[in-house]
């Protein structure tokens, strides 16, 4: 990278953590059952609820004890259940007739990361009913309040009950882009452990290692606070102690409900000091290819922390030893390497591979592009690299 361009990355990121003290972040009130949501929404004088979520909750039945204690109270659910993975502007623009067409006042984002995108973005269009997704894509353009909304996360991974960002892919273009900005935040969050006992396996791992990279990211960057370090290391504690738990019985509703408070924690550390690479790379795949992110994370991670090398040898040690992987007298770089290689070997014991397969090699330049651009100066990383440098990324993801 040029130094130019270097100069200009750090710089924005210089200004943007000494502003983080003053910036509007709030943590969402935690609810801890159907009850106290409908306690909420009594308090905030609604009538009427959208909940956003998708087919598979609405046939597993999960949000019927909740539609059932509001109807009691004669608060209306109205259900809009078609989000996709990776949701897009279709997706937002059907939710958005759904909350108009039944005079909704507020709305539930009921599930993954991907009906808590949905939601939010859902809430932008409601709250600026006159500006585009497109146009609220990047930092800080929403700028207006949201009608009430209410976090309930389903799996342990995407952290989206407690981030200022909704991630969606443009219907035609295929285009994958953040929002981010401070009203998108959940003002409150539920955090049942009994709603992610069902989860397919695959679910729990690649949510699970979502929410790893989340706090690992958020630890590495260069725009940390005593705040996000604390809790990145609490939830890469609880991750690497609980997720192979929760895995391999989901019934364990100990490990459930420390993987949703280590996905909380994880979400709390990057909505302040932001991810970096694996992220960018990640995002670029899934809306090319409509690879799931958990799982682009997952298969990601391990190589672009080796990319980084040693510049973060000591950040990984200080995780390791914090999560009790090895002791104080094991070597920096020693500790490093162990890190990653467990990394690897939980994915290995979760059948997450190595390798996404679908990339084809005419797309790399342009993917590389797309990431460096998400990336650059926005994400506070290690190393700043060029899309040419993260090239390299993709063909090793490709490959394996």
């Amino acid at each position: 990278m040029n130094i130019f361009k270097k100069l200009y990355c750090r710089t924005f990121q210089v200004v943007f953590r000494i502003a983080i003290p003053i910036l509007p972040y709030r943590e969402p009130k935690i609810l801890q059952n159907n009850e106290e949501v409908v306690s909420v929404l009594i308090d905030n004088n609604v009538k009427s609820v959208l909940l956003v979520t998708d087919k598979g909750l609405t046939n597993l039945g999960l949000y019927k004890g909740l539609i059932e204690t509001a109807n009691e109270k004669g608060i209306k659910i109205s259900v809009y259940d078609e989000t996709v993975a990776n949701p897009t502007t279709q997706n937002v623009d059907e939710a958005l007739k759904v909350y108009k067409d039944n005079a909704c006042t507020a709305i539930i984002a009921f599930g993954g990361g991907s009906p808590m995108d949905c939601a939010k973005a859902t809430g932008a269009r409601v709250a600026r009913p006159k500006k585009s997704l497109g146009k609220m894509k990047g930092i800080l353009k929403v700028n207006k309040k949201l009608s009430l909304l209410i976090a309930v996360p389903t799996t342990a991974g995407t952290g989206s009950e407690t981030t200022l960002a909704a991630v969606i892919t443009d219907s035609k273009t295929r285009h994958k882009y953040a929002i981010n900005d401070f009203p998108l935040i959940p003002r409150y969050a539920m955090l049942d452990p009994n709603l992610t006992v069902g989860l397919p396996k695959f679910v729990t791992a690649t949510t699970g290692m979502d929410a790893l990279t989340h706090a690992i990211e958020a630890y590495i960057g260069r725009s940390t606070t005593k705040d996000t370090r604390k809790n990145s290391l609490e939830a890469v504690k609880l991750i690497f102690n609980n997720l192979l738990k929760a895995y391999e019985n989901g019934g364990d509703l100990e490990a459930r409900k420390n993987m949703l408070h280590a996905s909380y924690c994880a979400g709390l550390a990057f909505t302040k000091s932001y991810v970096g690479y694996v992220h960018a790379v990640a995002h670029s795949l899934g809306g090319k290819y409509n690879v799931a992110h958990g799982l682009a994370n997952a298969i990601i991670l391990p190589y672009v922390l080796k990319k980084y090398g040693r510049s973060i040898y000591k950040k990984l040690w200080e995780m390791g030893v914090y999560a009790g992987l090895f002791d104080n007298d094991t070597s920096k770089e020693a500790g490093a390497k162990i890190f990653i290689e467990k990394i690897e070997e939980i994915n290995r014991a979760m059948n997450i591979g190595t390798s996404i397969p679908e990339i084809k090699d005419e797309d790399i330049p342009s993917l590389a592009i797309t990431a460096e651009k998400e990336a650059n100066p926005l994400y506070p990383v290690p190393v700043l690299y060029t899309a040419k440098q993260l090239e390299d990324v993709y063909r090793e993801v490709k490959n394996g």
